[in-house]
């Protein structure tokens, strides 16, 4: 009997590099580095996986980046403030290097397709994934109807922390995005919460806490509003302060107003925690599956 394949599933991130080796269920390998520059990413990652000879792999990439396979630069990284990263293609590396498909998508959309297929979002049709940290990310996970899942794309990929978020009366904080003024990210994720409260607690500071609930609900119904999912799941380290995530969700139905189409959103599972320790990972290693066809 033919052995199983092995699939190489790799993150990229802001701060580290994730790769597995596996086989069938079982774990053959597992990389940590410190994301530092992609040539020392290929050469991890090479030396990685070393005589082992993969059937494909998948690579969960922060963004900008070439997620149109039909491209000629699919893989690419585009204008990124990651010093050394712009113009980078750890996709082509990779299918050079071992002689085998690789996908790539976003990090966050390869988060949703895995919530969706093995964690939190299991037995729904369409699952939002949302990230609130450095940065704050979206993806969209769809069933394909063939058993699969299909992720959100289009010329590009989606960047939802940069919609529009109204203020509230009285936060004059300056946005930490330094492309918009009023963007849920450059007001909500992890740099704004430390210029509203220092390295305290989000949750013993009643204003700030309210503010961040506020523009992150916001956030949460333009999802409901533009993608209509049957659920989000909402996590990053932000969104582990007590309290912050059922505080969103109520501000989400407040904006909402009752309009219709936010009739599922109104549900106690709507937005829910995610399940899976390493989502991008897990999402990462569908994508290899999926690249080869199997």
């Amino acid at each position: 009997m033919a052995a199983e394949p092995i699939w190489l599933a790799v993150e990229t991130g802001g701060t580290k590099l994730l790769a597995r080796l596996v086989q069938g269920e079982r774990l053959v390998g597992e990389l940590r580095r410190e994301t530092s520059t992609p040539q020392a990413a290929i050469a991890d990652l090479i030396a990685f996986v070393g005589g082992v000879r993969v059937a494909g792999a998948g690579i969960a990439a922060f963004g900008p980046v070439v997620v149109d396979p039909a491209a000629a630069n699919y893989g690419e990284v585009l204008a990124t403030p990651k010093p050394g990263w712009r113009g980078a293609n750890l996709r082509a590396a990779l299918a050079g290097a071992l002689g085998v498909p690789v996908a790539v998508d976003t990090d966050v959309n390869c988060a949703a397709r895995a919530e969706a297929a093995i964690g939190a979002g299991r037995g729904c049709a369409g699952v939002a994934y949302v990230t609130v940290r450095t940065g704050i990310g979206a993806g969209l996970a769809m069933a394909d109807g063939q058993g699969g899942w299909r992720t959100l794309t289009g010329a590009m990929h989606p960047e939802m922390g940069h919609v529009p978020v109204r203020r509230m009366e009285g936060d004059d904080l300056a946005s930490r995005c330094p492309f918009h003024a009023d963007c849920v990210e450059g007001l909500a994720a992890g740099p704004a919460v430390r210029a509203r409260i220092g390295d305290g607690d989000l949750a013993a500071h009643p204003a700030a806490f309210a503010a961040v609930a506020d523009y992150l609900g916001q956030f949460f119904a333009t999802l409901v509003l533009a993608w209509s999912p049957h659920r989000i799941v909402a996590g990053g380290g932000v969104m582990t302060v007590p309290g912050l995530r059922a505080a969103a969700g109520g501000r989400m139905a407040a904006a909402l107003g009752g309009y219709g189409v936010g009739a599922v959103a109104l549900t106690p599972d709507f937005v829910v925690a995610p399940v899976l320790e390493h989502a991008g990972l897990e999402g990462a290693l569908l994508l290899a599956r999926g690249a080869s066809g199997a």
